[in-house]
C-alpha cells in the first residue's frame, strides 16, 4: 500500500508538533495583512476615497462605520463556506491555500483602485479569502495535537493568539503612516536630495498602504505552503458523510450547546470591533501628542495588540493561577468575567465622549486606559472561546464548529452596522449622538453579561480531541 503524501493523524508525542511553527508564522503574516488593511478602512472612506474622475467621494463617519462593520460581518459570516469546503470537500490545507490566493487579489484590488468600485471588489475578495480560511486555520492548529500532547493546547492557542497580535502591532503602526502623505521634517528635508524626498513621498498614499498588506499576504501563503509536509492533514470526509455526521444526534447536541454562547460573545465583538471605527473617529478629536509624537488616529489602536502581548502571559501564569487557588475558574467563568470587563471599557469611552461633547480635548491616555480594560476583556473572552469551541467540537466537524466562534464576531458586527444605519436620519442628523452612542452600547453589554451568568449555569458539553497515531511521513 502506498504511503500517504502527508501526515494524516497527529504524531504520538508529548512535545510541540513540528507543523506548529509554520502555522503560527503564516498566521502572523496573514494577520499583518488583515489588520493593516483593516486599520485604515474608515479613514480611507472618510478622507481618501475618490470617484473614477479623481474627485473626492467621501463618506460621513456614521456611513463609513456602517460599511466597515457590514464588511467585517460578511467576512466572518463566510466562515461557514470555508468550514464546509475544509471538512467535506477539499480538506483544510487546500481550502486555506486556494482561498489565500483570492485574499491576495483582494488586497491588490484595493491598492489599484481607490474608488467605491475598487473598495467593493476588494471587500468581496478579502471577505471570501479571510472569512473562508478563518475556521480552517484555528482548527488546523488543534488538529496537530493528539491525546499524548493535548495538555499543550492552551499554551499553543495562546501562542497562536500571540502571533495574531504580533503581526497586528507592526501593521497598525506602519499602514496608517503609509496612508498619510509624507512630509519630511524641515531639518531633514534640507539635508536630503530632492529625488530622495520624491521617492519617500511616492511611498505613501492608498496604493502603498493597501499594497503592503497584499505583499504580506503573499508571504503568508508561501510560508503555509512550505510547511505542508510538516503538519497533519485531516482528510475531508466527503459531502455525503459530512451531512450524515452533521445530522447525528451527538453532533447536533454539541453544535446546539456552543450556539448558546454565540449571542453573548457577539455582543462583546459588537463593542470590541469599534476600536477600528468609532474609537478612531473619537481619537481624531483628542490630544494625541505623546512621547514627543503626534500620533495618527488610526495608530492608537496599536496599543491593543501590544497590551495583548503583555496581558496574555500575565493572565496565563499569574492571574488565572492566582484566582484558581481560591475559586474554580472554568472557561465559561472566564468568558463571563470578560463580558463584565467590556462594560467597564465602554464606560470609560463614554465618559471621554462626554468631555468631548462639552468642547474639551481630553488626552489620548484616557482612551489608552479604555484599551487596557478592553484588552483584558479580550484575553478572558476571545482566547478562551477560541480554545473552548475547538475542544467542544466533534472530531470530524472541527472547522464547522469553529464557526460558532467566528459567527459571534459576524453577528456582533452586523448588530453594530445596523445600529449605525438606524441612527442616521434622512435630514443628515444622527440619533444617539455623541456620548449617548457609547452609553447605549455600555447598557446593552451590561444586560448581556448579567444574562450570560444565568444561562451559563445550564451549559452541558463534552470535550473532543483528535486521536493520535504514529504515521510515517512520505
Amino acid at each position: 500500500m502506498a504511503k500517504p503524501e502527508y501526515l494524516t493523524a497527529p504524531l504520538k508525542t508529548d512535545r510541540m508538533p513540528p507543523g506548529v511553527p509554520f502555522i503560527v508564522g503564516n498566521e502572523a503574516a496573514e494577520r499583518f495583512s488583515y489588520y493593516g488593511m483593516n486599520s485604515i478602512l474608515v479613514i480611507f472612506m472618510t478622507h481618501y476615497m475618490m470617484t473614477a474622475s479623481g474627485a473626492p467621494d467621501l463618506l460621513k463617519p456614521e456611513r463609513a462605520e456602517e460599511w466597515y462593520h457590514t464588511f467585517v460581518s460578511v467576512t466572518y459570516g463566510l466562515c461557514v463556506l470555508g468550514a464546509f469546503l475544509a471538512d467535506a470537500v477539499l480538506g483544510k490545507y487546500r481550502t486555506i491555500l486556494f482561498l489565500s490566493i483570492a485574499y491576495c487579489c483582494g488586497h491588490f484590488a484595493l491598492a489599484m483602485n481607490d474608488t467605491r468600485m475598487g473598495l467593493f471588489i476588494g471587500f468581496i475578495l478579502i471577505a471570501l479569502g479571510a472569512g473562508g480560511i478563518k475556521p480552517c486555520v484555528s482548527a488546523n492548529v488543534g488538529d496537530q495535537f493528539g491525546a499524548s500532547n493535548q495538555h499543550l493546547l492552551p499554551r499553543v492557542f495562546s501562542w497562536f493568539y500571540f502571533s495574531i497580535n504580533a503581526g497586528s502591532v507592526v501593521s497598525t503602526l506602519l499602514i496608517p503612516w503609509l496612508l498619510e502623505p509624507y512630509q519630511a521634517p524641515p531639518a531633514l528635508a534640507a539635508k536630503l536630495p530632492d529625488w530622495v524626498v520624491s521617492v519617500l513621498e511616492k511611498c505613501h498614499g492608498p496604493k502603498i498602504a493597501f499594497g503592503t498588506p497584499g505583499i504580506f499576504m503573499v508571504i503568508a501563503t508561501i510560508v503555509f505552503w512550505f510547511g505542508r509536509r510538516k503538519f497533519v492533514h485531516i482528510p475531508p470526509v466527503g459531502v455525503r458523510r459530512y451531512l450524515q455526521e452533521l445530522c447525528r444526534r451527538e453532533n447536533l447536541k454539541a453544535l446546539g450547546n456552543l450556539l448558546t454562547i454565540v449571542p453573548f460573545a457577539a455582543m462583546f465583538w459588537a463593542l470590541w470591533q469599534q476600536n477600528f471605527s468609532s474609537w478612531v473617529v473619537q481619537a481624531e478629536k483628542m490630544d494625541r501628542h505623546l512621547f514627543g509624537i503626534n500620533w495618527l488616529p488610526a495608530q492608537i489602536q496599536t496599543v491593543n495588540p501590544i497590551f495583548i502581548l503583555l496581558l496574555l502571559p500575565l493572565f496565563s501564569y499569574v492571574i488565572y493561577p492566582g484566582i484558581g487557588r481560591i475559586y474554580r475558574l472554568t472557561p465559561l467563568r472566564k468568558i463571563g468575567m470578560g463580558l463584565f470587563t467590556a462594560v467597564a471599557a465602554f464606560l470609560v469611552v463614554a465618559l471621554i465622549q462626554v468631555s468631548i461633547d462639552k468642547g474639551q480635548t481630553p488626552h489620548i491616555l484616557w482612551q489608552i486606559l479604555a484599551f487596557v480594560v478592553l484588552t483584558a476583556a479580550e484575553v478572558m473572552l476571545s482566547v478562551t472561546h477560541l480554545e473552548f469551541a475547538y475542544t467542544q467540537a466533534p472530531r470530524k466537524m472541527k472547522s464547522l464548529v469553529m464557526c460558532t466562534y467566528l459567527g459571534a464576531i459576524s453577528l456582533g458586527n452586523f448588530f453594530t452596522a445596523r445600529v449605525n444605519a438606524f441612527i442616521q436620519n434622512p435630514d443628515g442628523s444622527v440619533k444617539l449622538k455623541g456620548a449617548n452612542y457609547f452609553f447605549f452600547f455600555t447598557a446593552v453589554m451590561l444586560a448581556t453579561a448579567v444574562l450570560f451568568v444565568i444561562v451559563a449555569g445550564f451549559y452541558r458539553g463534552q470535550t473532543y480531541i483528535q486521536d493520535d497515531t504514529k504515521p510515517e511521513p512520505a
